[in-house]
């Protein structure tokens, strides 16, 4: 309801400026607040990080952050799943009653992070992950997987794949600082960051069997020997479970991990990401570029040599899209590989 229309409803006068008072401040209150782009010595001033006003070269735009923007609907009608055995994000989410507690239980034992709050309160366009990394037992939005007090593992808000996952440090001196910077010049980080991101590999390697195994040829003997034993009058545990069953399709090689050489959000983080770019999030260029080019930095590339040419990626908005998987190149034509990767990811789920 207007202010206006409100004022005459209850036959009250608004004062002359109230109208364009209150507009202006809600106006000022509704502004992202900007962030100046880092600069690292190592780039030059073209290779700067991409600021939150720049939305159509964020890898994440800008409607996306704030959730005005409309997903894409595939041209296969979604994301089809299938049912399998145990949601693995679920089993892990199922731990958390009520969502306000820690998702890892019996890591945080129940209690609210002892992590020392950030003096910052605003998470609002590149500093959207903040509230995570702040106040992970909150489970914003219900996509917290994990925590304790070193890292966060959340779901993408905006996935670019079927799986898609973050994983952020939470130490208040590395969670602002550039990831290229971070992960070439802190070998202890990096060293404690590895086996994190080998955990999250198998867990999103799990998550794309639960939904893409009874379509795959090669994982077929999996499936077949894995509703034998469920089926049986005493099953396994899921601990024995994996030591009796064949290995069928090896879902571990469908995931990658990186960091982009100009995030689009400020708060350090490494993604988590199954290759098949099979979204209704996937609209744009620099989305799929981001992600199937050099400027995604895989996570075995690091440290990075000092004058690595990862720290000037240069205009890789102009660079040609070609298929992830057979790399067939479609130049400048969006639409053209959306429809490509439709069809991709209907072979890719069944082989």
């Amino acid at each position: 309801m207007s202010i206006n229309s409100l004022c005459s409803s209850r036959r009250l006068k608004p004062a002359p400026e109230t109208v364009k008072t209150l507009s202006r401040r809600i106006s000022k209150f509704q502004r992202p607040r900007r962030r100046p782009p880092y600069h690292h010595p190592k780039m030059n001033s073209k290779d700067l990080i991409i600021r939150a006003d720049d939305a159509s070269d964020e890898a994440i735009t800008a409607e996306e952050i704030t959730g005005d923007a409309a997903p894409r609907v595939a041209a296969h009608g979604g994301m089809p799943t299938t049912q399998g055995p145990g949601n693995a994000f679920a089993e892990l989410m199922s731990k958390s009653k009520p969502p306000a507690k820690s998702v890892n239980e019996t890591r945080n034992k129940g209690k609210p992070s002892s992590r020392p709050a950030s003096s910052s309160k605003n998470f609002n366009g590149r500093d959207g992950l903040g509230i995570y990394v702040q106040y992970p037992e909150r489970n914003p939005e219900g996509r917290v997987i994990e925590y304790d007090d070193e890292f966060v593992v959340i779901q993408d808000r905006y996935p670019k794949a079927s799986v898609h996952l973050l994983l952020l440090p939470r130490d208040p001196s590395l969670t602002l600082e550039h990831p290229l910077v971070t992960l070439s010049n802190n070998p202890a980080f990096l060293a404690k960051l590895k086996p994190r991101v080998e955990r999250l590999k198998l867990l999103a390697a799990r998550e794309l069997r639960r939904k893409y195994g009874l379509s795959s040829a090669s994982d077929a003997p999996y499936q077949r020997a894995l509703e034998d034993l469920m089926s049986s009058p005493d099953p396994p545990s899921p601990e024995e479970r994996d030591s009796l069953l064949p290995q069928g399709r090896d879902w571990s090689r469908e995931i990658m991990s990186g960091v982009h050489t100009h995030p689009s959000m400020n708060h350090l983080h490494i993604h988590v990401l199954s290759r098949d770019m099979h979204s209704p999030w996937l609209k744009k260029k620099n989305h799929y570029l981001s992600f199937n080019s050099s400027f995604l930095v895989g996570l075995d590339e690091f440290p990075l040599k000092d004058g690595s040419p990862r720290f000037h990626p240069g205009d890789w908005l102009s660079w040609d899209m070609k298929c992830w998987r057979c790399e067939k190149n479609f130049r400048n034509k969006f639409r053209a590989l959306q429809e490509h990767l439709d069809e991709e990811f209907e072979e890719w789920k069944q082989e």
